[in-house]
């Protein structure tokens, strides 16, 4: 049976767009390297270091700034690492704050601190009170652990404190599912555009609750 729900935030609850990001690092800042790193499951280089926590926005900012044109900003490189995230659809709100009443939900997201200040501006405007939905938010850039790593599920159920199998989660990358279910998770790919609510009424059904 379930007992508490796991959702990733960008591409889950806030869309993404890839490729109007890569657009902005291209033409905002001439950084070319982002096609390297930038990934639709699961970043790389510097972006991934920095979703790991192994470096500060600062670092970051500074080493984007040496591969891109002499007059582009640290402000320009938080523009650009925003312009990756989209909206989040009013029913996602709706949904979250009914789940919310009769189980618990968390969040577990590889993010970091630039585009999360974002997100959070986004779930705010949103209409979204984070700290009466979530029960816990668990970001990458925290635990020092990136998906999809097996560790990191395992550091999620063993925070939450429930069986594996008790926790059904919501994400979009294939990988990401893949992984959170050789831990015992009953992971569900969802895909940007379908109905959210659907999926997770669904899957409760299936599983349990």
């Amino acid at each position: 049976m379930i007992k508490a729900i796991l959702f990733d935030l960008g591409g889950v609850l806030i869309d993404l767009d890839f490729e109007g990001c890569v657009s902005q690092f291209v033409s905002r800042l001439g950084f070319e390297k982002i096609r390297d790193i930038l990934d639709r499951s699961n970043q790389r280089g510097i972006y991934q270091r920095l979703e790991g926590g192994d470096i500060t926005p600062e670092v970051f900012r500074s080493t984007v700034l040496k591969g891109s044109r002499p007059e582009c900003s640290a402000n320009d490189v938080d523009a650009c690492m925003e312009s990756l995230l989209g909206e989040m659809a009013p029913y996602k709100v709706k949904m979250l704050e009914d789940l919310s009443e009769r189980i618990d939900v968390y969040m577990l997201s590889n993010n970091n601190p630039i585009s999360m200040k974002k997100c959070r501006e986004i779930m705010r405007l949103a209409g979204l009170c984070e700290e009466k939905v979530f029960k816990s938010e668990f970001l990458s850039y925290e635990l020092n652990l990136l998906k999809p790593s097996e560790d990191i599920y395992k550091e999620v159920v063993r925070r939450i404190g429930l069986p594996a199998e008790e926790i059904l989660f919501f994400d979009d990358s294939t990988v990401n599912v893949e992984s959170a279910s050789k831990v015992g998770i009953k992971a569900v790919l969802y895909n940007q555009g379908d109905d959210l609510a659907s999926l997770v009424t669904k899957s409760l059904e299936d599983f349990g609750c």
